[in-house]
């Protein structure tokens, strides 16, 4: 689907519409990973729909400290870095390593907040389906597909609601299939992933922590549900 006009009341109705792009691969050995925090909203919908399970995707963006407000690199929890603004000089300086430490950091953090620090399920055999809620530069996401390529997926899928076409282009190339809602040209992107939400309150760590408990006692209940059936 290739819309530029497209809008979504929340998160929520987003993860829902791309569930159904999804049903193609319904039935198939597949683990969604989500991009928190939004992400992880979107990407429930999908892991009920298809009955996957569902995994956190942690990376994180590399910001310079006198221009916080642009992205310049990203980096995953295995340490996969993807840079699109910054020079070889530049990752030469200080504050490229303690900007790259302390987003590390972070991301331990938020694995030992958000599932206790439990490693996450390998890719490695399946169909990996990473979900974010929206894309811009995609750096973050692009960390992310380096992290999960590198266990050799059987296929490797990204689902988002809206991409603007360049950073399309860019992850087509570098998955086997890329399912969006909407695709603007750079000329028509609204600037922001929030801009195409009527919806797009920031989700708290709290959040996060309360979709994933929820999440992993429906599987259970629905488990046991296929068990009795028998």
């Amino acid at each position: 689907m290739n819309e530029t006009d497209r809008f979504f009341s929340s998160r929520v109705q987003a993860g829902r519409m791309l569930a159904r792009e999804l049903g193609y691969v319904k039935g198939s050995d597949c683990i969604v990973y989500a991009l928190p925090r939004g992400g992880v909203v979107t990407a429930v919908e999908i892991a009920t729909y298809l009955r996957s399970p569902l995994e956190l995707l942690l990376t994180r963006k590399i910001v310079h400290p006198l221009s916080p407000e642009y992205a310049q690199a990203a980096i995953s929890e295995k340490g996969y870095l993807v840079s699109s603004k910054i020079s070889r000089e530049q990752m030469l300086e200080g504050w490229f390593e303690e900007a790259i430490q302390k987003q590390i950091a972070e991301i331990a953090r938020r694995r030992l907040m958000y599932s206790a620090g439990k490693k996450r399920m390998r890719a490695t055999g399946k169909t990996a389906i990473i979900v974010d809620d929206g894309v811009a530069t995609g750096l973050t996401l692009r960390a992310g597909i380096l992290e999960i390529r590198d266990e050799d997926p059987l296929k490797l899928i990204v689902a988002v609601p809206v991409i603007p076409e360049s950073t399309a282009e860019l992850i087509k190339n570098s998955v086997d299939d890329l399912v969006a809602l909407s695709i603007p040209s750079d000329q028509d992107y609204l600037g922001a992933v929030g801009s195409y939400y009527e919806d797009f309150h920031e989700i708290s760590d709290r959040e996060v922590i309360k979709i994933l408990e929820d999440f992993a006692y429906s599987s259970k209940e629905y488990s046991s549900f296929e068990r009795r059936a028998l």
